[in-house]
């Protein structure tokens, strides 16, 4: 069981990567921002434990798991500032024009890394040191960022700052005349968003052990976004399950392929050709499940029977009495 395990580790690793990515988009959500800057910010979180694992740190041997809570650290603090900039710079941009301008900071974030010297030009960093010995060892940093993100998006959605991003999401006009600060709660959720990015970027540099421009691209911004809208985008738990799934399912049809009873042909199809029944489906659940897998309502009428609230099958409501003069 345990070799099992460790032989599928790598897409266990990105499958939780995949929903703390989803996160990291679904923060800027609440507050109605549209961004896809997550991979740039990914891609600088990756940036930073590359440089930092290969040039400044020296180590021989295992490399130390407090050096990756360091880069942790810093790649929280650049992928903040830097997110605060493009924020303050975004701010009177709204829905698609906003989606746009965050897809041109990923793309001249990847030319400029592309560029740079320091990030290993059109190459990238290789050899990035290993904190594990395994791929499966990796959740022990994953797992744990996924819950505390999981978790502290579950308690924002329930204090004042949560209710001010809801506000601003719901109707920027009527949020203003109430006092609520759109200038705060936009950047505050874009700045959220980015540190998100960038600490799941440090890991899987580690990971991967190699790290290039080609993290920042507008396929990964159109990806993680699918994980947002496909999971449910009202609720914290869809982008979460959307990235589980949406990050499983190509390993899933691939791994189908290799069952005997398959005519050859579809066979082959599950294995070059997945990405279109990929896309199939995912055009599907956007057909029949518009607001998601994961609603509100449904995690409502669940609550409902968990409790034994609901009502028994053929029950009608009774109409209220009329008042009487």
């Amino acid at each position: 069981m345990l070799d099992f395990l460790n032989s599928q580790g790598t897409i266990y690793v990105s499958m939780v990567l995949g929903a703390v990515l989803g996160l990291s988009l679904y923060l800027p959500l609440l507050a109605g921002q549209l961004s896809l800057a997550s991979p740039g910010f990914y891609a600088l979180g990756g940036f930073v434990a590359a440089v930092m694992s290969t040039k400044t740190f020296d180590v021989e041997g295992t490399y130390p798991v407090y050096l990756v809570l360091v880069e942790f650290v810093v790649a929280a603090v650049l992928c903040g500032v830097l997110a605060f900039i493009v924020g303050l710079a975004a701010l009177r941009l709204t829905g698609i024009y906003l989606a746009l301008a965050t897809i041109a900071f990923v793309e001249v974030l990847r030319v400029f890394t592309l560029n740079l010297e320091l990030t290993g030009g059109a190459v990238g960093i290789f050899a990035i040191p290993q904190p594990f010995g395994t791929q499966l060892s990796y959740l022990w940093l994953a797992g744990p960022l996924l819950i505390a993100a999981a978790l502290f998006t579950w308690r924002l959605e329930k204090v004042r700052v949560g209710w001010a991003f809801a506000a601003v999401r719901e109707d920027e006009l009527a949020a203003a005349s109430m006092g609520v600060d759109l200038t705060r709660a936009k950047i505050t959720a874009f700045v959220l968003g980015g540190v998100l990015a960038g600490l799941a970027g440090v890991i899987a540099a580690h990971q991967i052990n190699t790290w290039s421009h080609r993290q920042a691209s507008f396929d990964a911004s159109i990806a993680y976004l699918a994980f947002v809208l496909i999971g449910g985008s009202r609720t914290f738990l869809g982008p979460v399950a959307g990235g589980l799934f949406l990050t499983y399912l190509p390993e899933w049809l691939r791994e189908q392929a290799k069952h005997e009873f398959w005519p050859t042909w579809a066979a082959e199809f599950l294995r070059t050709g997945r990405f279109i029944l990929y896309g199939v489906l995912l055009a599907a659940s956007c057909v029949f499940f518009p607001r998601g897998l994961i609603t509100p309502e449904l995690l409502g009428r669940i609550k409902r029977i968990g409790r034994g609230g609901g009502r028994p099958r053929g029950e009608q409501l009774q109409p209220e009495p009329e008042a009487v003069a």
